[in-house]
């Protein structure tokens, strides 16, 4: 009885799991797809994919969009992020930081996290100048492509560093090879310095800024991060990091606590 039980129970976890990868695929292609599709992708039997986009389709977490059956993330997760956000006064904060940030610089500020194995903008303000950077919130990234990666995984070890970021991520945008140790020094060095700025590897105009915000652990849970025209970002780099650096340390005393009544 006891062996049964434990098989449906391990049933019934395989298929959240299974679950959350279908959702978790759907946030990362940003399209609605055919549950075939999805199944193909991700590499899981059709059955089992048809069988829990129904049950999703059914708790309004995915809804029918664009004909033939595709399906997308549904309204019912707006509104459990929603939830999460009013819960949280931590939120309130790092949307007024970044405001003050952008209104202070003029640049797009970011408040930027890991997202498993990835980099991820989680909250952004555009700047008051004319030329826009923009990033789509939410979109998954290679950690070695970007200023913040380097200050989001300094508190692991070298080999848990490679052992943590998937091999092709050290294949940047335009195709060449960042080395791996060369990736490691970056680290090391950002780790020392308390930040990291350098000209984009995504683009040839912009140039980054990131400090990290530090949690409860002392290593940074999220950085905070500036977007700028490369040449005003070598020009104005000590007021940008100064700037930065204030309104980290006032996040860092900002925790992420319910909200009162």
């Amino acid at each position: 009885m006891d062996a049964v039980q434990d098989e449906a129970a391990g049933k019934r976890a395989r298929g959240l799991d299974r679950a959350f990868e279908i959702l978790d695929f759907l946030r990362q292609k940003r399209q609605a797809l055919k549950p075939n599709e999805i199944a193909a992708q991700i590499g899981a039997p059709r059955s089992s994919v048809y069988e829990l986009v129904n049950l999703l389709l059914s708790n309004g977490i995915l809804e029918f969009t664009g004909g033939e059956g595709r399906v997308y993330l549904g309204r019912k997760l707006y509104f459990l992020g929603a939830a999460y956000e009013n819960h949280f006064d931590f939120t309130r904060e790092c949307e007024a930081t970044l405001e003050r940030l952008a209104d202070e610089t003029r640049e797009t500020a970011q408040f930027c996290m890991l997202d498993g194995n990835r980099y991820t903008v989680v909250r952004m303000r555009e700047g008051a100048r004319p030329f826009r950077i923009s990033t789509d919130v939410g979109q998954s990234v290679p950690i070695p492509w970007t200023a913040s990666g380097r200050l989001l995984v300094a508190h692991l070890s070298d080999q848990d560093i490679l052992n943590f970021i998937p091999p092709q991520d050290f294949r940047l945008p335009g195709g060449e090879w960042l080395e791996p140790q060369t990736f490691i020094a970056e680290v090391r060095q950002a780790e020392r310095e308390g930040l990291f700025t350098f000209n984009s590897i995504v683009d040839s105009f912009t140039h980054c800024f990131a400090v990290p915000v530090r949690g409860e652990e002392g290593h940074a849970a999220a950085t905070l991060c500036l977007v700028t025209p490369r040449d005003d970002g070598i020009a104005n780099r000590d007021r940008y990091l100064d700037c930065l650096k204030k309104a980290a340390a006032g996040l860092e005393h900002a925790p992420a606590r319910p909200k009162r009544g």
